[in-house]
């Protein structure tokens, strides 16, 4: 039996939604910290563009998959729900990625963010690399804002794009009844 769909239900499954896409970014990005640490260029390059194809072609099938689970578990689930939900999980997973890479820019030691600097600054001038120094302490909170917003906003927009064929999808298979009629009681 379907349950109903209502406004904390849909928060209890975003937040689920979040928590898991939320695990598969940190997760990548730890990879791509570890691979960090062994020093080799081609393995640092190569980890991080494999791992990126992964968040980034994963993240959009599990919100499909998702989405349509949403579709089938709970009745008289809208266009808007499924958007709704894919926004909401996309806020969520967005605080904890912005939050986990806020984290790894504050355990920084002070070496470490000297030599980044050095290498970011090597082709700028004198005024820009004052300007670069400038907000090197407040670097975890603009990352933190900054990859929260971005992941907001990826998120809504495959939300909106998802929803719409989830809602294609469950239309032409004929699992969705006419929205203009009455219901039957």
């Amino acid at each position: 039996m379907k349950g109903t769909i209502d406004n904390t239900t849909l928060w209890n499954e975003a937040a689920k939604a979040g928590a898991l896409f939320g695990a598969i970014s940190i997760g990548c990005l730890m990879g791509k910290e570890l691979s960090a640490l062994s020093g080799s260029t081609f393995l640092i390059t190569a980890a991080s563009v494999i791992l990126w194809v992964v968040e980034f072609f994963g993240c959009i099938l599990l919100m499909k998959n998702l989405m349509l689970r949403l579709t089938e578990k709970y009745q008289g689930v809208k266009m808007e729900d499924t958007y709704r939900f894919g926004r909401r999980a996309a806020l969520l997973s967005g605080l904890l990625l912005a939050s986990a890479q806020a984290l790894i820019i504050l355990k920084m030691s002070q070496e470490e963010m000297t030599d980044l600097f050095t290498q970011l600054s090597a082709s700028l001038t004198s005024a820009q690399r004052e300007q670069v120094e400038s907000v090197s302490d407040k670097l975890p909170v603009y990352t933190f804002f900054f990859q929260w917003v971005y992941c907001y906003l990826y998120g809504s927009i495959l939300a909106r794009i998802l929803s719409r064929y989830v809602f294609m999808q469950s239309l032409f298979q004929g699992n969705r009844p006419d929205e203009n009629t009455p219901d039957e009681q």
